[in-house]
């Protein structure tokens, strides 16, 4: 009966996605803005720019600053970890939101 309970531990995998609208995608302000938001929650939390990879740490700036994801790209998401389903909220709506930038206002 404990292969239950290990394999449980393998559960709970949240995602989530979102596309870059912001006009300079996935650049320094924005990775910054990301990896301190990703920080704030325990969850263990990647990103990637397809829905197979490669997965980078969320919480690294290092990692984050090379994705270089251009206007256009859909950043996916996946959080393990209790506070997970909000880290990965949380993440996407910061996307949406296009990371506050000035000037980020209006579709043209």
């Amino acid at each position: 009966m404990t292969a239950q309970k290990a394999s449980a531990a393998l559960e709970d995998i949240v995602r989530g996605s979102a596309m870059l609208a912001n006009a300079v995608g996935l650049h320094a302000r924005p990775s910054v803005k990301l990896t301190q938001l990703a920080k704030s929650f325990h969850a263990s939390i990647l990103v990637a720019t397809a829905p197979t990879g490669p997965w980078v740490d969320a919480k690294s700036p290092v990692k984050i600053m090379r994705v270089k994801a251009p206007k256009g790209t859909v950043l996916h998401f996946e959080a393990t970890g209790e506070d997970a389903p909000a880290a990965v909220a949380a993440l996407v709506d910061l996307v949406e939101r296009r990371f506050d930038e000035a000037g980020e206002e209006g579709h043209g």
